[in-house]
């Protein structure tokens, strides 16, 4: 409550505010001071840990760094149920142009992508900065957005340790193939190198990156997951030429063998999106360490004889 003049009193009263009606209302006889008045004060509950000099009152579109305005633009819409009594405003505004709206459109891509792949909004913001800085080179124009996308994607989920594979990440783009994404990798990672003046730090992929993702696939148990994640750190002592998703793939494919719940192979290629081919040529090359890299508690000597033999 504060103290206002009231007309009725004749003197200063304390007042009391009805939020729900918006009235001023005097607390000795009743006299409607203000009616309707504009609250504007925070539309949410401000608690004690938030309270500060940066509190915003009114609610507004989401701040976005990454664009000139800070998203904070005014957009002229035409009237009521379709009527043109704005409609000559707005067509003033079209003429003008939108210089964020490329942008704006490959950050809703960005994010409509990372939703279908799960990805976590760590990676969604590093993918949006790197698609930015591409953009502040004026080196966008007339390329595949699709494709400059997906590897913008491909390159953040690679620095925030989480990396995807190109086919994991093709299979969600509807408009770019496996090839031009691995072609706007490879011009994204040329662009920043002359940007920046050195190699662009893409990360280092492990074969342990993927295992939790397509154990999960396959529905395996946390025994499973175990078996294959020991299994994999005792590979790394092994002079085994392969990349890490072969690996990762053909290890998942030597545990499954020892289960109960064994996964046929092509299963394991599905879940893993890698070739029943590679799998078996990076299992030959695993299988004569089996013994030294299986754990113990997982599988005795004897129970390492049912692992099937690879064809030379």
């Amino acid at each position: 409550m504060s103290d206002t003049y009231c007309t009725d009193c004749k003197r200063n009263t304390e007042v009391v505010f009805d939020h729900a009606a918006g009235d001023t209302v005097c607390s000795e006889c009743g006299l409607v001071l203000e009616a309707r008045s504009i609250d504007e004060t925070s539309e949410w509950r401000t608690f004690a840990d938030d309270s500060g000099d940066h509190d915003p009152n009114r609610v507004g579109g989401p701040v976005n760094p990454l664009l000139g305005d800070a998203a904070l633009s005014t957009v002229i819409s035409r009237g009521a149920n379709g009527s043109n009594g704005d409609a000559s405003m707005a067509r003033l505004q079209n003429r003008g142009g939108d210089p964020d709206r490329a942008i704006v459109l490959a950050f809703k891509t960005i994010s409509n992508m990372a939703d279908r792949l799960s990805l976590v909004t760590t990676i969604k913001d590093r993918a949006s900065e790197i698609y930015k800085r591409l953009e502040d080179q004026k080196c966008t124009r007339g390329r595949n957005l699709e494709a400059l996308v997906a590897a913008c994607i491909y390159i953040a989920c690679r620095q925030e340790g989480k990396p995807r594979t190109v086919k994991e990440i093709c299979s969600i783009v509807a408009g770019a193939t496996k090839k031009e994404i691995g072609r706007a990798k490879e011009f994204i990672v040329k662009q920043l190198k002359v940007e920046m003046g050195e190699s662009m730090e893409m990360g280092t992929i492990h074969a342990g990156d993927y295992l939790r993702r397509f154990c999960s696939n396959l529905g395996m148990s946390n025994e499973e997951v175990k078996a294959v994640q020991e299994t994999v750190q005792k590979s790394g002592d092994f002079d085994i030429r392969r990349s890490p998703i072969s690996i990762a793939a053909a290890i998942i494919f030597m545990i499954t063998q020892l289960s109960d719940s064994k996964k046929p192979l092509r299963d394991i290629s599905i879940a893993t999106t890698v070739a029943e081919g590679t799998i078996k040529n990076a299992y030959k090359d695993l299988y004569p360490h089996a013994a030294k890299i299986i754990p113990e508690w997982y599988a005795k000597d004897r129970d390492l004889k049912n692992l099937s033999s690879p064809k030379a």
